[in-house]
């Protein structure tokens, strides 16, 4: 069977995470992307340094697998040219540019519909393309501040951000799944379409029942570090070795818990017996499981409540998630080729595929890998490509 987007070509104009992720999404279902980058620096993710593996950016190389890297001057009009031509070709355009850059290189939306009335271009950005801030820089850490995901986040002292770039990769995902949809409306249609994705609206969504609630009752969610403002207990807590999670969400699950650990006294307290009423007594109850916690190891108190069928768990590192025995059944990290680092891994796609399984077809490129072999691709002959090298347009 072939592969879902076989067939596809993406021209990709984006760098550092959220446009690069999203590519990568479609480049693992069978899509070509035409990674475009400036010469001689590339991707700004190729310097994001540390961690680096034998001097690539592990940040790039989390990335950018599956891709071609071109290197065009964009600011160049024979670069610009060469783009147009390689849009003539594709079938998706992606670019994380400032709001109007495309625009003003010649190579925006309404230009390259003309050259290819079927392309599919989406454009990724901090604060969206129209409103009163889509000309504002967008970084991770600044939208997730921004879009309110910082202010439910942390402990009622001090908000803090997610520990990984969630903006920029749930807006990757937002895009990549558009894109595809958008692809599915051309068959439909015969005509492609302008996608505009941000990472405000994507945090904005993620909000989800929490923006829901805010409406509803006119107050918004505090910080409560690893507990749930609806669900008790439902968090974390300290044992007397490591901290656990436990995730309680109904009652039944409560009196399992009860039952598998012995805590028939407060089994029956009517402050604890309904979520409700657990909810009101907070303070109390997660006082009490604390204490009893901190009086049984913690690999004894997963024991009891997996076989009592209560969601539990420990709070891993990265180690210890890269080597558990179930990540590791997933096959949730690839080995990957690669001519500077040996033995590359790299987190492989999370969906597992029956017919067209995933995998990995060819590694993060180096910088302008496969320039020559895309101008060959368009037409250009080997003089012609070395022209260009000269005027410094690739």
């Amino acid at each position: 069977m072939k592969r879902p987007l076989e067939g596809i070509k993406v021209l990709d104009l984006s760098r550092t995470l959220a446009g690069p992720y999203a590519t990568m999404m479609l480049s693992d279902m069978g899509a070509e992307i035409f990674k475009i980058e400036e010469p001689h620096t590339g991707d700004e993710s190729r310097r994001f340094f540390p961690p680096e593996w034998n001097g690539e950016s592990c940040y790039y190389l989390a990335a950018n697998r599956n891709k071609k890297s071109i290197t065009v001057n964009l600011k160049s009009k024979e670069g610009v040219e060469l783009i147009k031509k390689l849009a003539a070709e594709c079938d998706v355009v992606v670019e994380n540019f400032r709001t109007g850059t495309v625009e003003k290189l010649g190579l925006g939306y309404d230009v390259l519909k003309e050259i290819n009335p079927k392309i599919v271009f989406c454009s990724i950005s901090g604060f969206g393309r129209t409103g009163p801030e889509k000309d504002r820089a967008g970084y991770d850490v600044l939208l997730q501040a921004y879009g309110g995901l910082m202010s439910i986040t942390g402990t009622e002292e001090q908000p803090v951000k997610a520990g990984m770039s969630i903006a920029d990769l749930t807006t990757g995902m937002f895009a990549a799944f558009s894109i595809v949809s958008a692809l599915m409306g051309v068959q439909k249609n015969g005509v492609g379409q302008y996608l505009d994705a941000s990472l405000l609206d994507s945090q904005v969504a993620m909000l989800n029942h929490m923006a829901t609630g805010y409406f509803a009752s006119g107050s918004f969610p505090k910080r409560m570090g690893t507990m749930h403002g609806t669900l008790v207990p439902y968090g974390g807590f300290k044992t007397k070795t490591d901290d656990i999670v436990i995730a309680v969400a109904n009652d039944g699950l409560w009196r399992k818990i009860c039952d598998a650990l012995g805590w028939h006294d407060i089994k029956e307290d009517e402050r604890f017996a309904l979520n409700k009423n657990r909810v009101a007594n907070r303070v109390q109850l997660e006082q009490l499981i604390n204490e009893r916690f901190m009086q049984i190891p913690c690999h004894e108190i997963i024991e009891k409540l997996t076989e009592a069928g209560v969601p539990c768990g420990p709070i891993q590192n990265i180690e210890q998630v890269m080597n558990s025995p179930q990540v590791i059944a997933r096959e949730m990290m690839v080995e990957v080729e690669h001519p500077h680092v040996s033995n590359l891994k790299i987190p492989a796609f999370p969906v597992k595929f029956s017919g067209t399984p995933v995998t990995v077809q060819a590694p993060p490129p180096l910088l302008g890998q496969h320039t020559d072999e895309v101008l060959k691709m368009l037409g250009y002959q080997e003089e012609e490509i070395e022209q260009l090298k000269n005027i410094n347009a690739i």
